[in-house]
């Protein structure tokens, strides 16, 4: 097993330097798995490190999944064949820039919730959740013959709180869950991360971008001895959806220099990420540094491989001075994935969302208006329809308004409001007489760092000035199964789905580009690609290979504002914004 002696790993009895490049299983589709792997082991790199996305394996509270493409076995076993060790960092927190941090956000049903501390029934559902996950990784472990070699304890918790009861607990229910190998805990390489996410007599790692001497000097100063390991070497970026925002891009000069600085220190690193992959469906999540930052579909993060698994000059020069440094001889690299320009779709078939409410929502009836995942749903839409009477003037206000919303007066859009807005309100004008209201409300992810992660997703509340609104139809649009959609050849206004049809070769990538289109989502073959917005600085969709049919193929596409075109672009180019010139980590 991995073991401390000095200042060194040791595993199986001889020194061991941990070369760790992170790709997370659920950001790309298992058809991609191996060669991804294969090229981070023929990078010169001896392990690979993921996050567990709790929140896709218990989508439901007490159903587990690890099917597909959340086969985590088959990850794992998958990178032992390429010849990898491996790092599993379980959370049950990740961050990771995903939805909610990895939590399942039917957590936030309870209103009295409280996360990564010790409230029961917060500890109740990690209990629940790592005994079925245990059950999947355990056999996989170093000790019974597999490549699992070290295993992390919850995730950057300094950076959060300082519950050392409940780190101790989360240590202890993995041990009891059969954890037989090296844990540790890992932070930012400051006083009050260290301070409040180390835990005594477990191993700590720091998490850093840049300035290793220094970083490895103040995790000196907590831990005078053991090996010195970076969990998270940000050799990349990720973005955020802005109209200021441009694809972020640090120079391979950089990451090459700050490389050659962890082997001076005779350091292990895991490089986050070496494979960013895809935030497909709703699973982005969003950051709140006073207004709310959500992040952008593609996770290409400027590393290693690029978001489609493609090599970029960070790659080659990385390669280089690892393998000269092993003394290893260059092998033979795989080819990068192939790709295909379809051209021009015409989008010829349109259903307009609030017509089609019954066919692919689910409708409840509600005194009050509640956030979605007090109806148990995880992610989507969510619209309130409220039967109006009477005689009405002022201002229509959504409370707790989590993301965006369109506010329609029968059936005429009045207003969005948007989270950041200064007031989340429309002016209703003057009304009387029967009147219906629908707010239909957009989830862009929930917040995944940060004291503000108990992001409900719809309204708390709907008022006219001060007055309540009380009993609505509430309909559930989570958007897993559009084949109900009723379509027409009859254009009509969004917020639409509006379907086209395409030739395309299987297991060709291409990307599909959204000029003239405003805001929503896209699917193909009923996958959804994930979320665009004209703001940028993402322009483009990943549409992996394996997701094509030889022949034809099906695109819909939600468009939520406003369109002035019915014509798509797919192409074997991706845009996800202008590079910044600079370095990010000075």
């Amino acid at each position: 097993m991995l073991e401390i002696k000095g200042n060194d790993f040791v595993l199986n009895g001889e020194k061991f330097n941990i070369y760790s490049g992170a790709v997370h299983y659920f950001r790309s589709l298992p058809e991609y798995w191996e060669d991804i792997l294969t090229k981070l082991k023929l990078c010169g790199f001896n392990t690979v490190e993921t996050y567990v996305c709790w929140n896709l394996h218990e989508k439901k509270e007490g159903e587990f999944d690890f099917s597909g493409g959340l086969d985590i076995a088959r990850f794992i076993k998958t990178a032992q064949k390429v010849g990898l060790y491996c790092i599993v960092r379980p959370g049950p927190y990740i961050c990771a820039e995903w939805d909610f941090g990895g939590l399942p956000a039917w957590l936030l049903k309870d209103r009295n919730m409280r996360i990564r501390c010790m409230y029961k029934p917060y500890t109740d559902a990690v209990e629940r959740y790592y005994k079925a996950l245990f059950d999947e990784i355990a056999p996989l472990q170093l000790k019974n013959g597999g490549n699992i070699i070290a295993m992390q304890i919850e995730n950057e918790y300094g950076s959060y709180g300082n519950d050392k009861n409940y780190l101790a607990f989360i240590k202890d229910l993995m041990l009891r869950c059969g954890c037989t190998e090296f844990m540790f805990t890992s932070d930012g390489p400051e006083d009050n991360m260290l301070s409040g996410g180390m835990l005594e007599g477990v191993p700590a790692v720091v998490n850093f971008g840049s300035r290793v001497g220094s970083a490895f000097k103040k995790l000196r100063e907590y831990q005078p001895e053991g090996p010195l390991m970076c969990g998270e070497f940000w050799n990349g970026w990720f973005d955020r959806w802005d109209e200021k925002e441009k694809h972020h891009q640090r120079p391979a000069f950089e990451v090459v220099y700050e490389l050659k600085e962890f082997l001076k220190h005779d350091a292990s690193f895991n490089f986050y990420m070496f494979h960013g992959g895809t935030n497909f469906g709703f699973n982005s999540g969003a950051n709140c540094y006073g207004e709310y930052q959500p992040t952008i579909t593609s996770y290409d993060y400027d590393v290693l491989l690029n978001e489609w698994g493609g090599y970029t000059d960070k790659y080659h020069a990385v390669r280089k001075v690892l393998l000269e440094h092993q003394g290893i001889e260059p092998a033979e690299l795989p080819p990068e994935p192939e790709r295909q320009s379809v051209g021009k779709v015409a989008l010829t078939e349109y259903a307009g969302v609030l017509e089609n409410l019954e066919n692919i929502g689910t409708k409840i009836e509600s005194v009050t208006a509640e956030s979605m995942e007090y109806f148990g749903q995880n992610s989507g839409l969510i619209l309130y329809h409220h039967k109006l009477k009477g005689n009405y003037s002022g201002k229509l206000f959504l409370d707790g308004l989590g993301d965006r919303a369109h506010v329609f007066i029968n059936k005429e859009l009045k207003g969005i409001i948007y989270r950041n807005d200064k007031e989340h309100a429309v002016s209703i004008g003057e009304l009387s007489g029967e009147n219906d209201i629908d707010i239909l409300v957009e989830d862009m992810g929930r917040i995944n760092y940060g004291p503000d992660m108990l992001d409900r997703k719809g309204v708390s509340g709907i008022r006219i000035n001060l007055q309540q609104l009380s009993n609505f139809d509430i309909y559930l649009l989570p958007l897993d199964n559009l084949e109900k959609l009723e379509f027409t050849a009859s254009k009509k206004e969004a917020p639409v789905f509006m379907k086209g049809r395409f030739n395309a070769e299987k297991n060709k990538t291409c990307f599909v580009h959204l000029a003239g289109f405003s805001k929503g989502y896209v699917f193909v073959n009923g996958f959804n690609l994930g979320r665009y917005w004209k703001v940028g600085p993402q322009k483009s969709l990943h549409i992996p290979g394996a997701l094509l049919k030889d022949g034809e193929n099906e695109i819909i596409v939600l468009e939520l504002d406003r369109t002035v075109s019915d014509t798509l672009h797919i192409t074997s180019e991706h845009d996800i914004g202008q590079h910044k010139k600079k370095g990010i980590f000075g």
